[in-house]
């Protein structure tokens, strides 16, 4: 090349990169800040191991056009991607820059850099390893249109890779701020997701298309904020306080998992007794089989202390789910609520429990299943929401599964719900507490609907129902099905740790032999 100088070729490459540390501008960082969100440079800072970011795509550039295609602007791509490690862990890593139109998935490069497909999860299929991402965007814009590539850009993306590694590497992702379109869509292709109270919304479409489109104007947190996706519609995981809180998050929940389904979850050695033995147990669960009591509080005493982390505690309330550790090993922890609805499962505890058991599945991490449930919820509501069908599919998931599984009937096992606790082709061991009553529903809706003529003839309904109920109730305790080895130990509640630690001790050699895709059978009801 004329003129070359090894001197002018190192300027000229510090200069790009300069600029690209830049951002969107000193004027564009400002308000990043100013409305309470750091920049994603900051963020991939603040999630990584110090000084382990290794970028790709510097000096990609973003050229804003007027509307005759003239160049007005150029600024760095708004993505940024790299290679980085997390607690020692390599991980890709990724996010929009919104310094730099909004995040907006505009204009022209040979190779995207990430967002839906592009470079960075093509770097997590091919190393095996976790994809995160930071994610902010306003998604597609109408500079796409005056593009070089024209609108055909959007079209031409194809989103296979996004759902190939939903089989393949842990995806985690964290919304925090504006995520309209490809962005928000991208959020929701994950294992794990987190959004800020205060500073992220997701919608397909935001205020200004809302109000174009439907004539409604809405305030962009009523539209897709936090507490509508945390708590309403079940769409994002987890809220996180701010982004500091967030970036926790995800670096917890990978903890629980391994860098690719060809690899053993990590296991954390520990000092807490397998055979620790609680008689607190005894006191959380109430003599009284009529009061409800907090699941949390049995989690918290079976489990390594301190490794619960909850996932979706907003959403699907009737059910808890969580990761969480036993004797140092990960494990999925799935419990009814009796302190909602009773634990009956509704329609958002049937999808919570599917979604989160193929999530655990998928990962090789065994399952530890708390059951005190008195079937499907029922009524008119529950009918209008599809409870059968989503209910079904939990049963459809719980035999697809590859993974270990213990599970522990605490108290009330009634109805179809019992077949979505266990799987009765595998070896899912399944142990009961004295406390136990089990049967096809529980014995007070049983009595009411088969001896109702009886009990109206009686001289004293009433207590002709409390005997009936009394004698059914007897028969309704796990001491005969044991007997008869329908179900394979009874157990005092004080030896469950204990129990279910050996068991999952005993299977990591199965879980090992068989890392690798998992196959799945019939279709997604």
């Amino acid at each position: 090349m004329a003129g070359f100088t090894w001197e002018e070729a190192r300027k000229q490459l510090k200069r790009r990169r300069e600029l690209a540390l830049q951002l969107g501008g000193s004027e564009a960082v400002a308000r990043q800040r100013r409305a309470g969100r750091g920049t994603i440079r900051e963020r991939i800072t603040e999630l990584t191991d110090e000084g382990s970011f290794v970028e790709v795509g510097t000096l990609a550039t973003h050229r804003r056009r007027d509307g005759k295609g003239n160049i007005l602007e150029e600024t760095p791509w708004g993505y940024v991607v790299g290679l980085a490690k997390i607690d020692g862990r390599p991980v890709a890593v990724g996010g929009e820059d919104f310094t730099v139109q909004g995040g907006a998935s505009t204009g022209h490069v040979s190779r995207r850099k990430g967002g839906m497909g592009g470079f960075i999860e093509d770097l997590a299929h091919e190393y095996r390893i976790p994809l995160i991402l930071c994610v902010e965007g306003v998604g597609g814009g109408v500079g796409a249109e005056e593009d070089e590539a024209g609108p055909a850009t959007l079209s031409s993306q194809g989103l296979g890779r996004s759902f190939q590694l939903m089989g393949e590497v842990p995806v985690l992702t964290a919304a925090m701020g504006a995520c309209a379109g490809f962005a928000g869509g991208r959020v929701v292709i994950s294992h794990f997701s987190v959004m800020t109270r205060e500073t992220a919304c997701i919608f397909a479409g935001g205020p200004p298309l809302v109000q174009r489109a439907l004539g409604e104007k809405v305030n962009k947190f009523d539209l897709g904020g936090a507490k509508v996706h945390t708590r309403g519609s079940g769409l994002v995981d987890n809220v996180a306080e701010d982004e500091a809180d967030a970036l926790a998050q995800i670096k917890r929940v990978l903890s629980y998992l391994p860098q690719s389904i060809w690899e053993m979850a990590p296991f954390c050695p520990t000092d807490d007794p397998t055979d620790r033995r609680d008689d607190v147990l005894l006191k959380i669960i109430p003599e009284d089989r009529r009061r409800a009591y907090d699941t949390h509080d049995v989690i918290q005493v079976l489990i390594d202390q301190g490794s619960f982390f909850e996932i979706g505690p907003d959403w699907g309330m009737c059910f808890i789910t969580g990761l969480a550790r036993i004797g140092g090993y990960p494990v999925g922890v799935l419990a009814n609520n009796p302190m909602h609805l009773g634990g009956a499962l509704d329609a958002q505890g049937c999808q919570k429990q599917t979604r989160f058991v193929e999530f655990c599945d998928t990962f090789n991490i065994p399952l530890v299943y708390l059951v005190d449930v008195p079937g499907f919820m029922i009524g008119e509501a529950a009918e209008r929401e599809g409870t059968l069908r989503k209910g079904m599919r939990a049963i459809q998931a719980m035999a697809e599964i590859t993974v270990p599984m213990v599970t522990v009937y605490m108290r009330k096992a009634f109805g179809m719900a019992v077949d979505a606790t266990s799987n009765l082709d595998r070896l899912h061991l399944r142990v009961v507490w004295p406390t136990v009553e089990w049967g096809s529903m529980p014995v007070e809706g049983g009595v009411a609907a088969a001896h109702r003529r009886e009990i109206e003839a009686a001289p004293d309904p009433e207590m002709r129902r409390a005997e009936i109920e009394g004698r059914l109730l007897e028969k309704a305790y796990p001491w005969k099905i044991s007997e008869d080895f329908g179900l394979e130990e009874m157990i005092d509640p004080t030896e469950t740790r204990e129990y279910i630690y050996n068991f999952i001790d005993a299977a990591q050699g199965s879980i090992r032999s068989s890392l690798g895709p998992k196959p799945r059978f019939g279709p997604r009801l």
